[in-house]
């Protein structure tokens, strides 16, 4: 049973002014409506006229997880298949429509999760998102490089977000969640990081359906493939040699180490400090943002803790930089001029700019250059450093009377909870640019 009680979302102070009043203006409506609609014909274009390379490798795996080991010994278009049998189960049944079709249709079902998962960002933000505010957020992350290269490849990473997001949004809510979790983590396994998120913050419930839907897919995968779930689940699911770590769109700190060390073989029994310290660090920021009822802090650290605890995290795994920049949104102008900061590196993605090729990147450290290489990498290390500072900062406020309300704050005697309030307070004082005492309870 769930001991906690959750705080609906935060109204922030201002927040239906605040970075949306530009949308206040009918031309600016019109420009984020239109702006949105054109990104969405280029998707629909790219998807007639190429054949998305990873979608193809899904497909390739729907039509041969039935035929046992040969998911995991033989590389399609010189790529091997890495997910679980139950992600290629899953893509069993599109394999057997036309390729036109499917990469049409999974498309749009991304572009329509990322839609849901920006709703849904929104409201956890303490925001009532209005059409024009969505249509906003979600043209601006067409931009992102995670996203637009999650398209590029018909990938499946903003599928598993908006199915995270939905589990986080309801845990908030204090309503049944898991399902999401439990079929993202069975398809890629690093959302299951979440799954740790609930048992922290004593949503039990939530935890038991989320484990309990991985291993049943997982059971699943089995009884459709039983030698390939063998071999998965035995030998290759911890295995990073089928992939190249060293590859410049690796943006975890192991990827980092292979390429200033010069391979995975210099990488020793050291480094697994690192992604465990990592872990500990943002589980906890993330459990305590929680328990203060800011589920869409929690839910980013814990995106962007997962991206560095895992050894392999492609740029277009970095789809939790969407959260992340709302998260800072939502606070004061030092806070804006971070967003703006991090929006501008996630579009331009500089680490293509440096010395790479398909097999190899340049090795060794070397200043700019190394730093510019692993800039995602870094980006998440600071937002987590942000994120600690922002939240242990905060001292408990004395028992003893009650601070006034702020104003536009909610009433912390009516429906909305103390943790709801914190959040307003935490909103208010990063515009002014301090940090005053919060009561924790």
């Amino acid at each position: 049973m769930n001991s906690a009680v959750a705080a609906p979302p935060a109204r922030v102070p201002g927040a239906a002014e605040g970075p949306w009043s530009v949308l206040r203006g009918r031309r600016a409506r019109v420009v984020a409506y239109g702006c949105l609609l054109a990104e969405l014909g280029v998707v629909i274009g790219f998807a007639i006229a190429y054949r998305q390379f990873d979608l193809s490798i899904y497909l390739w795996g729907g039509s041969a997880v039935t035929h046992g080991m040969r998911l995991y010994l033989v590389a399609p278009r010189a790529n091997w298949f890495t997910y679980p049998p139950f992600a290629a189960a899953v893509f069993t049944p599109l394999a057997a429509l036309p390729p036109l079709v499917v990469g049409v249709a999974w498309e749009l079902t991304s572009v329509a999760a990322l839609a849901w998962s920006c709703v849904l960002a929104l409201k956890l933000a303490g925001w009532q998102p209005s059409g024009a505010m969505v249509a906003a957020v979600t043209g601006a992350s067409f931009l992102l490089e995670p996203v637009y290269h999650t398209l590029y490849l018909g990938q499946v990473n903003l599928i598993l977000l908006a199915l995270v997001m939905t589990d986080i949004w309801r845990a908030g809510e204090s309503r049944s969640a898991g399902l999401g979790v439990g079929v993202a983590a069975a398809i890629k396994l690093t959302p299951g990081i979440f799954i740790v998120l609930f048992l922290l913050t004593r949503r039990t419930r939530c935890a038991v359906l989320a484990a309990g839907t991985f291993a049943g897919c997982a059971v699943l995968g089995y009884l459709v493939d039983p030698s390939a779930s063998r071999v998965y689940w035995t030998r290759l699911f911890y295995d990073t040699a089928r992939v190249n770590p060293g590859y410049i769109s690796n943006q975890s700190p192991y990827a980092a180490a292979v390429r200033i060390l010069g391979g995975a073989s210099h990488v020793g029994a050291w480094y697994l400090a690192i992604p465990v310290l990592i872990g500990a660090l943002g589980l906890a920021v993330a459990a305590t943002l929680a328990r203060r009822g800011d589920w869409l802090g929690a839910a980013a650290v814990t995106g962007t803790t997962g991206l560095l605890v895992s050894p392999i995290s492609w740029t277009h795994h970095w789809v939790w930089i969407m959260p992340a920049l709302l998260v800072l949104l939502r606070g004061g102008t030092g806070s804006w001029v971070a967003a703006a900061c991090g929006y501008l590196l996630f579009v331009l993605a500089p680490m293509w700019w440096t010395p790479w090729t398909w097999t190899s990147s340049q090795t060794g450290f070397h200043g700019l250059t190394t730093l510019t290489a692993n800039c995602f990498m870094i980006a998440g290390l600071a937002f987590l450093g942000y994120m600690a500072v922002r939240t242990w900062r905060l001292e408990p406020q004395p028992r003893e009377g009650r601070e006034p309300a702020l104003p536009g704050a909610p009433n912390s005697a009516g429906p909305e909870s103390a943790a709801s309030t914190n959040l307003a307070r935490l909103a208010t004082s990063d515009a002014a640019g301090t940090l005053s005492s919060y009561d924790l309870s």
